[in-house]
């Protein structure tokens, strides 16, 4: 099947022409005709297939022309790159359509996103935390919503959205489309279609967990952090065949922690991204890496998730993911739109449960390399994978999030004043052998009797 034979309008088929594509993956030709119904629809396909083209496509063919304030078309996503990504999709494919897209996300200044939302707009992507504060202020009214689209909506779920996707169809026109598109399908997702969608039609690519076959996938049994610190290393002075590569890590220290490793074996080749950078910060380094400025980027999962960059030669687990699924969006960065990929995971003994669990989803056994003799096997331990000692339970002993801070320390002698209570005439008697008022007359007369 080709685009021809979608029922697209001159408008769609220029862009596509433009962008160079010819054939519809899969999920772009499942989804058109029923999208384009109007119906209820839950896609599930693998991360890389091009969901966004897939639910905008139908979307963009039916959008009149409009001259009104409020926008009529949603889209849900969870991260702030991912709303950066799906507007540019947008915009490509509207390149000879007459509408108007606008982002909306956290970390920015919300005035100058009043501001463009009260110019009028036809379509709104958004993160679910954004987009409420803006409908609650009244500047965005969401009345006049056909079409809402939550796409990567299982990682929306993970990230703890659920009240807040909630809170956003209390205040959506009971008519309306509902679309959602997610790579793996969970309980909670299934909990979410079961609430809120009327009779949807379900389109399945593939199975939840499905591996693509374009990736080829391996993995190293490591010790411990140095000695995947050497491995890495070792691989990445390969500068032809490790070109471009995304590696992942379990938490934010970690990120840093390898960044810091790589950029002195390494130096200038190599961003990082992860929760507590800025928003710049993010979307530069992302920028550098696909503009090829840096060949290695050190992510966190929160890059896991729908971000589409060309040409990634491979996607490294530096740590193995506690969730299988996660191990799934990390390596659909690579092998994008059925381009070849490779993917490699790093993992210590205990990982092995994890790496057990991702093995069992995919129902397929990721080949075992050996670690190549120049590779030192460091004996070296960071804080996290020493044995930690516990102490039995003593309510005595300050705990540790109870400990003073390093700015702490005792007060001077001449502060620690003793707090009695209440007023302290006791201590100015005391100390004057006289009354504190002038005018107590008795007082005097008793002293005088003395």
């Amino acid at each position: 099947m080709t685009f021809q034979d979608l029922n697209l309008n001159t408008p769609l088929y220029n862009a596509i022409e433009d962008l160079g594509f010819e054939n519809p993956t899969p999920i772009q030709a499942e989804a058109f005709n029923v999208i384009a119904s109007g119906k209820d629809v839950v896609g599930i396909a693998q991360t890389g297939t091009g969901k966004t083209f897939a639910y905008m496509l139908p979307i963009l063919r039916n959008l009149q022309y409009s001259r009104q304030d409020n926008p009529r078309v949603l889209v849900l996503v969870p991260t702030r790159e991912l709303v950066v990504q799906v507007v540019s999709e947008i915009e490509k494919l509207s390149k000879y359509i007459n509408n108007r897209v606008l982002g909306v996300y956290g970390g920015t200044n919300i005035n100058t996103q009043k501001q463009a939302v009260a110019q009028g707009q036809d379509i709104i992507v958004a993160t679910p935390g954004r987009l409420y504060d803006l409908a609650v202020s009244r500047v965005l009214q969401l009345k006049s919503i056909q079409k809402l689209v939550i796409d990567e909506v299982d990682v929306m779920l993970d990230l703890g959205f659920r009240h807040q996707l909630i809170n956003i169809f209390d205040i959506l026109p009971l008519r309306r489309q509902n679309i959602m598109f997610s790579a793996t399908m969970t309980k909670d997702v299934d909990d979410l279609i079961t609430d809120f969608f009327i009779n949807p039609n379900k389109i399945a690519i593939a199975v939840s967990g499905t591996p693509l076959e374009n990736i080829k996938q391996q993995r190293y049994d490591v010790p411990n952090f140095y000695t995947k610190l050497n491995l890495l290393e070792y691989l990445l002075q390969d500068k032809d065949e490790y070109s471009k590569v995304l590696i992942f890590v379990a938490y934010k220290r970690m990120a840093d922690r390898l960044f810091e490793a790589l950029e002195a074996l390494f130096p200038n080749q190599s961003c990082v991204i992860h929760s507590n950078k800025t928003q710049n910060y993010r979307l530069r380094s992302i920028e550098q890496f696909r503009e090829g400025e840096n060949r290695l980027l050190v992510a966190t999962d929160v890059m896991a998730r729908g971000l589409d960059i060309d040409n990634v030669s491979h996607v490294i687990n530096f740590d193995t993911p506690e969730y299988p699924e996660n191990y799934m969006h990390r390596i659909g960065r690579t092998g994008r739109a059925e381009r070849e990929g490779q993917a490699l995971l790093f993992s210590t003994d205990k990982e092995q449960e994890s790496r057990q669990s991702i093995e069992n989803l995919m129902q397929m056994t990721i080949e075992t390399l050996e670690i190549p003799e120049p590779v030192e096997i460091s004996k070296e331990l960071i804080d996290e994978e020493r044995d930690q000692i516990k102490e039995h339970y003593n309510p005595i002993k300050r705990r540790d999030e109870d400990a003073p801070g390093p700015a702490f320390h005792e007060k001077k002698e001449k502060n620690q004043k003793e707090n009695l209570g209440g007023s302290y005439r006791r201590e100015i008697a005391k100390k004057y052998k006289k009354p504190k008022t002038r005018g107590d007359k008795n007082y005097n007369r008793r002293n005088k009797k003395k």
